[in-house]
């Protein structure tokens, strides 16, 4: 194992979560330089969790013990345009990836509504984008590069390593601490954005919410629990087979196009969110919801996520509906976005297309972890798996019994951290010790 010739510096508390609702723990935070000064930190650590940028509303990364966060390393982002992948820093931000890619010609899949969070947290926790045929952000992965838990570093790929790469690539940091991703890039295309208004009722049925999630390449809905779709930001690529005549029109399955741009949030300045004009521009200015240079909120907030079937959304909504009255007071906005099927042993969306049924609460933790368990028992006959990074109270049984793969991730677990060093108590209740 290399000796590290530089300094650790070490950050005296981690602080709190971007919403301020997550206390990551006492500390103390270390902040490694290299690779090598990294490897040095864990061989030494009999206790480390990894921290990324702090958008996570759940404990995912919150510890009793030491953390490391990787925004001292560099940022490395290699583009290989032959191959169409980007070796990156786990610690560098999508938003800054697809710059870079975009100026080789080659562009992300799909990105998440933040352009913020880092590519090492959010392919550990399986975040996701929007669309009928995109997968996680994680599925894009195919290398990945970690320290475990003796020092060493490890390499592992799709290619090279099948058997075990769909439990390594999203495993909630309990691995290793992962310092470069290798992941897919697609040729790049234009694409536009627009918001239609005001659904009508009688659109909430299975039919019309498959149509409005299936007019782009990305689709978000926002409603807020009295029974019609205030919001449809849809995003269309253009390429070969979607041009101009594939706009959709200023009155669309009942909802009225935007006259200007706004914002998910009510009351929240739409100058944060990305061009909704319908002008085609660079898929990084489009797909995500809100602008890399700005803030998108003041984070004082709480999200809940939870993946259903795809085809059933019409009936999940429908089920949590008569909540609505007991729900509009502690929220902000729901949201719900689809996401296909992949193959990764701790993904939501393993072997299921699915829609996620998101919720954007105002910073009230008593209320909502009190109202929580009866929109979990409304959506119970959907099998609901609920995003690692957000808030939710299932029992782990329930959330266990939906990974079938578990066990399996269990055994390479017990193969590469035996000793339980990047362990911490979230993980360990819903995984098991």
């Amino acid at each position: 194992m290399p000796t590290s010739s530089t300094p650790d510096p070490v950050l005296h508390a981690p602080g709190l979560s971007w919403s301020g609702t997550v206390d990551y723990g006492p500390g103390p935070l270390h902040a490694p330089t290299s690779v090598a000064a990294l490897q040095e930190l864990v061989a030494g650590s009999t206790r480390l969790r990894a921290l990324g940028t702090r958008h996570s509303f759940s404990e995912v990364a919150a510890s009793d013990g030491p953390l490391v966060t990787l925004t001292a390393m560099p940022p490395e982002i290699e583009i290989d345009t032959e191959a169409s992948t980007v070796r990156v820093g786990a610690g560098v931000r999508y938003g800054e990836l697809a710059v870079a890619a975009h100026a080789t010609g080659l562009a992300l899949p799909n990105m998440g509504s933040l352009p913020h969070i880092s590519v090492g947290g959010a392919s550990a926790t399986g975040t996701h984008g929007s669309g009928n045929r995109s997968r996680s952000l994680t599925s894009s992965v195919r290398e990945i590069e970690l320290v475990t838990a003796g020092g060493d570093l490890l390499t592992l790929s799709r290619e090279a390593d099948p058997e075990v790469f769909d439990g390594v690539v999203l495993s909630l940091g309990t691995l290793g601490i992962v310092t470069h991703l290798t992941l897919d890039l697609v040729p790049a295309a234009p694409m536009r954005q627009t918001v239609h208004l005001d659904f009508p009722a009688e659109r909430m049925d299975e039919g019309s919410l498959a149509a409005m999630l299936g007019a782009g390449a990305s689709v978000s809905l926002f409603h807020r629990w009295d029974g019609h779709i205030a919001q449809a930001w849809v995003k269309q690529r253009l390429s070969e087979d979607t041009d101009e005549d594939t706009a959709l029109p200023e009155h669309w399955l009942g909802g009225r196009r935007a006259p200007g741009p706004v914002h998910p949030l009510p009351g929240m300045p739409a100058d944060f969110c990305t061009d909704q004009t319908g002008e085609p521009g660079p898929a990084h200015e489009r797909l995500p919801h809100f602008r890399l240079e700005f803030t998108p909120s003041s984070g004082e907030e709480i999200q809940s996520e939870y993946f259903v079937p795809r085809e059933r959304i019409g009936e999940a909504l429908a089920a949590v509906m008569p909540l609505g009255e007991r729900i509009r007071p502690l929220l902000h906005a729901s949201e719900v976005r689809t996401v296909a099927a992949d193959e990764l042993w701790l993904s939501p969306a393993q072997h299921r297309d699915s829609a996620c049924v998101h919720f954007t609460w105002k910073q009230r933790p008593a209320e909502v972890a009190a109202l929580l368990p009866e929109v979990e028992e409304r959506l119970a006959p959907f099998a609901p798996r609920p995003h690692w990074g957000k808030v939710f109270t299932l029992d782990p049984e329930v959330v266990q019994a939906q990974y079938p793969d578990l066990e399996r991730f269990r055994a390479l677990r017990d193969r590469l951290d035996p000793e339980r060093v990047f362990r911490n108590e979230y993980v360990d209740r819903l995984l098991g010790a």
